[in-house]
C-alpha cells in the first residue's frame, strides 16, 4: 500500500498525505500530475488517495475506488426520524442506552443506524481487521457530514476497533454488551456496486465459526443477531430464530440469551 494526494492538490493536503502515511506505516507517493494507474504500474501495489473531500482506496489492477459513504444507512435514519420502522431494530430490540457489537462493521450502515437508535447514553463498537479499512471508515464516520445533525452525531459515537472479531470476542468479559451482531460475506453472491466490490477485495473473508458463536452468546447479555442471504445454510447450522422477509434477499437471524 501506498498514498498519494489528489490530481489538482496543494501544500495542506500534501502534509496531510504524508501524516497518514505515517500513521499507517506506508509510503507517501508524490502525485507530479501522474494518474493513479501509471503509478500503480510503477509500484505494483495499492493506493489510498488523499482528496479534498474524502479519502479513496484503489486496488491494483482495478480502476474503481472504495470510499466510505453511510449508504442505505441514510434513507433508513430519515425514516426512523418520520416514525418508520427498521427490520434491523426490529430485529436486535435495540433501545437508547443499549450497547452493540458490531463484528463486521464493512461500511457502519448497520452500526449508524445501531448508535441512531440507541443515542448518546448507549455504546457501539465496530471491529474492521483490514488497518486501511478501518481507517478510512474511522475517518469517514468522523468527517462525512449528511446533513442530518442526528446522524452526525450518531457516526461520531461509533467506537471504531482495528482488529480479528474472533480474537476480539475472546479478550471481552462475559455479557459485555447486550446485542452481539454479525453481517458476513454472504455465501451466495448478490448484484454489488463496484465500491462494494473494491470493499470485498480487502475485507477480510471469514467465516462464521461455531467457536466464535458460542463467544458471541458469552459476550452477549439479550441476543445474538445475525443477518444473511435468504438461503443461507448458518441459519439451520447454528439453530437461529428467523425472522423471513418476503421481498429481501436477506433475513435476520437470532439467538436469544
Amino acid at each position: 500500500m501506498f498514498i498519494t494526494t489528489a490530481g489538482r492538490t496543494d501544500t495542506h493536503m500534501i502534509n496531510i498525505a504524508k501524516h497518514m502515511a505515517k500513521q499507517l506505516s506506508i509510503f507517501y507517493f508524490h502525485r507530479n500530475k501522474q494518474s493513479v494507474l501509471a503509478m500503480q504500474d510503477v509500484l505494483k501495489d495499492d493506493c489510498i488517495v488523499v482528496g479534498k473531500n474524502r479519502l479513496e482506496l484503489y486496488p491494483f489492477g482495478e480502476s474503481e475506488p472504495f470510499f466510505f459513504h453511510p449508504n442505505s444507512a441514510m434513507f433508513r435514519i430519515k425514516r426512523l426520524i418520520k416514525g418508520e420502522h427498521d427490520p434491523f431494530l426490529q430485529a436486535t430490540e435495540l433501545e437508547a442506552g443499549m450497547t452493540v457489537l458490531d463484528c463486521t462493521l464493512g461500511l457502519a450502515a448497520d452500526s449508524i443506524v445501531a448508535s441512531f437508535a440507541v443515542g448518546e447514553t448507549g455504546q457501539v463498537v465496530g471491529i474492521e481487521a483490514n488497518p486501511f479499512l478501518a481507517f478510512i471508515v474511522k475517518n469517514g464516520l468522523n468527517e462525512w457530514d449528511s446533513g442530518i445533525t442526528q446522524m452526525n452525531d450518531a457516526m461520531k459515537r461509533i467506537e471504531l476497533c482495528q482488529a480479528h472479531s474472533a480474537e476480539f470476542l475472546k479478550s471481552q468479559q462475559d455479557q459485555s454488551f447486550d446485542v452481539v451482531y454479525f453481517d458476513p460475506m454472504f455465501e451466495e453472491p448478490v448484484i454489488e456496486s463496484d465500491g462494494i466490490k473494491a470493499l470485498s477485495r480487502f475485507a477480510l473473508h471469514e467465516d462464521l465459526k461455531e467457536e466464535m458463536l458460542m463467544d458471541a452468546l458469552r459476550v452477549a447479555r439479550k441476543r445474538v443477531v445475525l443477518k444473511d442471504h435468504f438461503r443461507s445454510s448458518r441459519f439451520e447450522k447454528y439453530g437461529f430464530d428467523v425472522i423471513k422477509r418476503k421481498t429481501a434477499k436477506f433475513h435476520f437471524g437470532i439467538l436469544e440469551k
